[in-house]
């Protein structure tokens, strides 16, 4: 009798925590269900919210892109101005002596050290000159491999910059190993030598190229009544 009644007992013990695991899913999965019938509208909201960003971010990155094609770097021209005027002097001579260019007065929209000047430091700041006639702009970038005793440098975004700056150890290891190799933009670009001198002296004046060349080539932007650019309708041609 008392056998019977514990595997009485026993079978109503199984019984209870099978039903016991059931209920527990059936509830699970309910909750599951209305927290995913929830989230939907949630998560299909940040979908849209993170292509917005992505749109408003390729938005800022073309206007800096564009704020900054008309630009140059100068680095390494000595703090020996007092005025302005002084400091076109010191850009208009460095560039006639080693391109025989003249700089005009006009052909230059601004122009300012960057950094505040630190009365401990020799090192010269750079110079920003931003130029109201690209072409000029072009012409001294191409050529920048001709002056002697400064660097004349694109005004890169400070993202394009950081990109370069992680792309030269491998610069170096590539160059090391014999390679051609060189940053085209934010890009590093790697030539295996082919033991032909005229070949790779070529592959080496197409490096220089590269490395003077525009990035982008832009095309013309539509712009409204005010002479404003219609973000949306910009488009970019890539080399």
């Amino acid at each position: 009798m008392a056998e019977n009644f514990e595997k009485f007992f026993e079978k109503i013990k199984h019984e209870m925590q099978k039903q016991t695991v059931d209920l527990t899913y059936s509830i699970t999965t309910a909750i599951m269900d209305k927290i995913d019938e929830k989230l939907k509208p949630i998560l299909e909201e940040n979908k849209i919210l993170k292509s917005e960003i992505a749109i408003l971010e390729e938005k800022v990155e073309y206007l800096q892109k564009d704020k900054k094609k008309s630009n140059i770097i100068i680095f390494g021209v000595d703090e020996t101005e007092k005025t302005r005027d002084d400091l076109f002097e010191l850009i208009n001579s460095n560039i006639k002596a080693a391109l025989n260019m003249s700089v005009k007065d006009t052909d230059i929209n601004t122009t300012f050290r960057i950094g505040s000047k630190k009365s401990e430091s020799t090192k010269p700041r750079p110079i920003l000159v931003s130029f109201t006639n690209i072409w000029k702009r072009d012409e001294i970038i191409r050529n920048k491999r001709r002056f002697s005793n400064i660097y004349v440098s694109e005004d890169f975004t400070k993202e394009v910059l950081e990109k370069r700056k992680l792309l030269q150890v491998q610069l170096k290891e590539e160059r090391s190993k014999g390679n051609i190799a060189y940053l085209k933009y934010d890009k590093l670009v790697i030539k295996q030598r082919t033991g032909k001198v005229e070949q790779d002296k070529e592959e080496f004046e197409s490096m220089k190229s590269a490395e003077n060349a525009l990035p982008i080539r832009r095309a013309r932007v539509k712009r409204d009544e005010m002479g404003r650019p219609l973000l949306n309708l910009y488009k970019k041609i890539t080399d």
